[in-house]
């Protein structure tokens, strides 16, 4: 890597001997290096909308404040630009071509030695894409999951916290109260929420979802309408 540029880097994870690992890792690859952390996905969000260009986030899929691949649905349709890799302790083959379906610059297992990992680190900094090498990239989804995650991947940031909110079970009002929204604005993106995925209700929504997302997507029952 060339040293003498300025690096930000956003680790975002709930465990923080694990950020504490990350931030070694990188500490250890870069010399001048800007590493902010973040124990839930708000406070993540929360360092990106500060401003300023942030190289590469280190995005754990399972953290307070999203469920599934949500986080990284909603990191890539806010902050297009910025580059985000998946390091999770799942790496299951479906899991990663998820991920990197969805937009992510690379995905790195927590399992991964120091030396790998500041490999992977260093590519994805240097503009490329790294996944673990023994994983096949080219084994395409079924056409029905291409399908949902080509659909899943046009909703708008704020589309995709409401559909998280859906999956936890909150009502319009209290996703309104979250979002400080009005309820009106709230069923204007279920509406649309249900109509990009092609579906007629709210659990339906809940359920499309869960389906890629291997179980990790609440599938709550929504009575409200």
């Amino acid at each position: 890597m060339n040293e003498i540029l300025q690096y930000r880097l956003v680790i975002a994870d709930d465990h923080p001997l694990f950020r504490g690992a990350l931030r070694e890792a990188v500490s250890g690859l870069l010399e001048r290096v800007d590493i902010a952390e973040a124990g839930t996905f708000d406070d993540a969000a929360a360092l990106l909308e500060k401003g300023g260009e942030v190289d590469l986030v280190l995005l754990d899929l399972a953290m307070p404040g999203v469920r599934g691949f949500s986080g990284l649905m909603y990191m890539r349709a806010q902050y297009p630009s910025v580059p985000v890799t998946v390091v999770s302790a799942n790496d299951d083959p479906a899991t990663i071509r998820c991920c990197m379906e969805f937009g992510a610059s690379g995905f790195i297992p927590k399992t991964l030695g120091v030396d790998d990992m500041r490999t992977a680190i260093s590519r994805i900094l240097s503009g490329g894409v790294w996944t673990p090498p023994d994983v096949d990239l080219s084994a395409r989804s079924d056409a029905e999951t291409a399908e949902l995650i080509a659909r899943l991947a046009t909703l708008t940031p704020q589309q995709v916290r409401v559909l998280m909110m859906l999956s936890e079970g909150l009502l319009n009002k209290q996703i309104a109260y979250q979002l400080s929204v009005s309820e009106a604005t709230v069923k204007a993106h279920v509406s649309a929420i249900l109509q990009k995925l092609g579906v007629e209700s709210r659990t339906q929504a809940v359920i499309a979802a869960a389906k890629i997302e291997a179980g990790q997507w609440s599938q709550a029952a929504v009575a409200e309408g």
